[in-house]
């Protein structure tokens, strides 16, 4: 059976190993090391991707993508060809349950019986892991978060890494990678949300342990998309116009109400997630929203959603518990580093 690298476990062995994030409109790689001074970054880059490439995070075109990352490699120094990648699409089951409560060898083996009966996909289609969320007891059962995604998205991206050289030392859910990126460790729950181009991820936690994990399908070209539409023109002026107006409170300009009635849709599912921590009898309720992701450096979309979801809302900085190395490849890591966050994360879990 695959599986999907446990949130927390440690890696078989003390590598330089590439956090590889494979987006809709770009790749971006992330390489950390761990010294004395702290973790530090000591190479990025991107390149970027043609559209239609990457659908929904699953890849269209492996060939594209093999391409992609030769080029990456020839013009970023990267120390290693070992990479983490990181997995995320609209098929991505995560949900609480209890399963037995035995060894964790012994649990991951019998994983793909216990969760059988309640998966959308068949088990012997999908990668599982599953990440307790309470330590082992005398109890018959243990609760956690069971993680299922469709095996052959996964495999296709393991298979064009590979193509281009490269050699896949895991599988990160690319949620918990946000998580360890962005997060801010006291006792607010807090959600972040990363807004992608087709997709958006949202994971809420309380001292890092997570709560809830979701992917919303909406993201930064659905918006565009409802701009084109209501405004007659094209996709390219359309996002021009996104960018340059966002979402400005200083302002009654029409072409600004277009742009609110089409990110409406984006917070409210934002908002229905937050939902689900008050269902089943919960009482939680989030209190602190970090934004990363292209998406979110959306003129005026962190005070919308403050306003509107009532929610302290700010931009996550996931360089903060990094130290910079300076060169161009770090300045570019500044000028991206809200879009950067999945891979620093899933670089970072290599060093644990």
């Amino acid at each position: 059976m695959t599986t999907i690298r446990r949130w927390g476990a440690a890696w078989p062995a003390a590598k330089t190993v590439v956090g590889l994030d494979i987006g809709a409109m770009s790749i971006r790689a992330v390489e950390t090391q761990r010294s004395r001074n702290g973790v530090g970054v000591t190479a990025f880059g991107q390149v970027e991707l043609a559209p239609g490439v990457v659908r929904g995070g699953v890849i269209q075109e492996d060939q594209a993508v093999s391409a992609a990352l030769r080029q990456l490699w020839s013009t970023v120094r990267f120390r290693s060809k070992d990479v983490v990648l990181g997995v995320t699409n609209r098929q991505v089951v995560v949900r609480e349950m209890s399963v037995s409560n035995m060894p964790e060898r012994e649990r991951r083996e019998a994983l793909a019986t216990q969760v059988r009966d309640v998966l959308p996909l068949p088990v012997e289609q999908s990668v599982l892991d599953f990440y307790p969320l309470e330590p082992p007891g005398a109890g018959a059962t243990i609760r956690g978060l069971l993680i299922a995604a469709p095996k052959e998205p996964v495999l296709t991206a393991v298979r064009a890494a590979e193509r281009a050289g490269l050699r896949v030392a895991g599988v990160d859910l690319a949620s918990f990678a946000l998580l360890r990126a962005a997060c801010r460790l006291d006792a607010a729950v807090e959600a972040i949300a990363d807004i992608g181009t087709h997709a958006t991820s949202v994971v809420v936690h309380c001292s890092g342990v997570p709560l809830i994990v979701r992917t919303i399908p909406r993201g930064g070209q659905e918006i565009t998309e409802m701009v084109a539409r209501r405004l007659g023109v094209e996709a390219v002026e359309a996002e021009t116009i996104k960018c340059q107006l966002g979402l400005r409170d200083n302002t009654t300009v029409e072409t600004i109400e277009v742009i609110k009635d089409a990110v409406r849709p984006l917070i409210n599912e934002i908002r229905s997630s937050f939902a689900y921590l008050t269902s089943g009898g919960q009482r939680t309720q989030v209190t602190r929203l970090a934004l990363t992701g292209g998406g979110a450096l959306l003129t005026g979309l962190a005070n919308a959603l403050n306003d509107q979801l009532g929610v302290e809302t700010g931009i996550a900085d996931p360089l903060s518990r990094l130290r910079g190395t300076g060169g161009q490849q770090n300045e570019a890591l500044e000028r991206g580093r809200s879009s950067a966050a999945v891979a620093i994360g899933l670089s970072l879990g290599a060093l644990r």
